[in-house]
């Protein structure tokens, strides 16, 4: 092992060394390494919407509630809060040394320019439903900030601590337009600012001197190198190169837990793996029954055991295990083994309409990777040997596939996965709602509506997660999408990293985070 890993070590260094690569310093023991996918498609707040840049803006950015290491919520910009009784209301106090990275002082004003462009329809904010039930902020004074409600939101505060809701530098945004998110341009109030930006190859980040709690911060320098290719990130991990990765490889998992032991992190993690259903056309629009047979027919614990085997879980709910204040409702035939799953599958696809002689024709497009090919494939030999189909398998590019889904004019079955942007069940339900973004499937149901609507005028919380199970409940009887599986999260996290905490949201900030001096 250790041979290997000086071989490969050496092997990375002289090719970083002969293209000029990112990741090489003279000093690695002050700059934090730590691997993303793919590039950020922006650094503007009221834009990002990959795990990329949010992970990025949660370094640079602070909300007026945050997270400590362990995915617990935390005081942030705001130092102090109140609501009101009938929960209308929030009245956040902001900290007397909070600053931008230009020293100025971050204001209750800067809070409402933010939420206002969030809202205003000319931005195009892919979260601008985050805050809809808010009908008006008001700056009282600089360090006081009002917040009032259309109806209560028991989860205002986990809202508050994702990208979309941070404060915005006027005057940045005023003198540089479209390029305000952008290196030289960025004025952030978090514990880093951006510095440098090389599409592609990596993303530089600095200590913020301004930030109010810049004392606890540790780490002076942190990289997010862009490594697109999982055995990448596996190869410069073992070179010593990088110092967090975002996943680790399917094929080599085994091979991984063996050979880094304690430094392999595994989690749960609010992320669910689904197949969606086309329902504005047919197959599957007015068709429960066959939405239901291709669903019983899949094994999820082969799929889980035998094709992923990294972590992953069955999702037998739509809202996953750990979500806070809620226990998820399940299929009413999650107890059932799946020769039981079987029969009764293939009874709805008869009934629905399909035979040996007539059989179902039907496309499963996905995005290009191994893992979402070896899912595909072993569902279609699922459905074949229990209905007696064989699917079609379409691969695509993400953002060609990502067009088809809202196109809603080609696509049939569609691998997609929902993260969830804040702990609480309402993050993942409210993606069914019919005037929701997210969407995509195209579901509607007037009764599933009713039953969000009536949770969130409430403010009891029991009878406010009574109504959001009972919705749970309606959406699984209705099977608008496939349930497959939920993620675990997984990183490699050098031994050298201190102050890492394993958390259901997968949030790892690096102020959090420390490095051991080299020996």
């Amino acid at each position: 092992m250790k041979s290997l890993r000086l071989f490969l070590q050496t092997a990375v260094l002289i090719a970083l060394a002969a293209c000029g690569g990112p990741g090489v310093t003279d000093d690695r023991s002050a700059v934090l390494s730590r691997a993303i996918s793919t590039d950020p498609e922006t650094l503007d707040i009221h834009k990002a919407r990959s795990l990329q840049a949010l992970s990025v803006l949660r370094d640079i950015g602070e909300g007026l509630v945050s997270h400590n290491a362990n995915g617990e919520m935390t005081p942030g910009v705001a130092e102090s809060w109140e609501m009101s009784d009938d929960g209308l209301s929030y009245t956040f106090t902001l900290r007397a040394d909070a600053r931008w990275s230009t020293g100025e002082p971050v204001t209750a004003g800067d809070f409402v320019f933010a939420v206002e462009r969030l809202k205003d329809p000319a931005t195009g904010a892919f979260y601008a439903q985050f805050l809809s039930d808010v009908t008006g902020l008001e700056a009282v004074d600089d360090r006081t900030l009002l917040i009032r409600l259309a109806q209560p939101t028991p989860y205002l505060l986990s809202l508050l601590t994702h990208p979309a809701t941070f404060p915005l530098h006027a005057g940045s945004l005023a003198a540089n337009g479209d390029r305000f998110a952008r290196p030289g341009n960025l004025v952030s109030n978090g514990a880093y600012r951006l510095v440098d930006w090389v599409p592609g190859s990596v993303i530089t980040l600095k200590r913020n001197e301004h930030y109010w709690n810049n004392a606890n911060t540790a780490i002076d320098e942190v990289r997010h190198l862009v490594l697109v290719q999982e055995s990448t990130q596996l190869a410069r991990y073992r070179a010593g190169e990088i110092d967090i990765t975002s996943t680790v490889p399917s094929e080599n998992f085994a091979q991984t837990r063996k050979d880094f032991g304690s430094e392999l992190r595994i989690a749960p993690y609010q992320n669910v793996y689904y197949y969606g259903y086309n329902l504005r056309k047919p197959p599957f629009k007015d068709n429960q029954k066959l939405r239901q047979a291709l669903s019983m027919a899949i094994d999820r614990d082969v799929l889980v055991d035998k094709v992923l085997g990294r972590g992953e879980t069955p999702a037998y709910s739509w809202v996953p295990t750990g979500i806070n204040g809620y226990v998820p409702t399940v299929f009413s035939y999650a107890a059932l083994t799946q020769a039981e799953r079987k029969q009764i599958a293939r009874r709805l696809y008869k009934e629905a309409g399909y035979t040996e002689s007539n059989p179902l024709e039907v496309e499963i497009r996905y995005n290009s990777s191994d893992t979402h090919r070896a899912i595909a494939v072993a569902v279609q030999s699922m459905w074949r040997d229990a209905l007696g189909f064989d699917a079609t398998l379409v691969n695509e590019e993400f953002q060609v596939l990502l067009a088809n889904i809202r196109a809603g004019e080609v696509t049939q079955v569609f691998r997609s996965s929902w993260v969830g942007d804040y702990d609480d069940a309402h993050t993942f339900l409210s993606v069914f709602q019919s005037d929701s973004a997210a969407n995509v499937p195209g579901y509607s149901s007037n009764e599933f509506d009713k039953l969000m609507m009536r949770a969130s005028k409430q403010v009891d919380p029991d009878l406010r997660r009574a109504y959001l199970e009972e919705a749970e409940r309606l959406l699984l009887e209705d099977h608008p999408v496939i349930l497959i599986y939920f993620y675990g999260s997984k990183h490699l996290v050098s031994p050298r990293v201190e102050g890492w905490g394993d958390n259901l949201l997968d949030y790892h900030y690096s102020q959090h985070l420390s490095l051991k001096a080299a020996n």
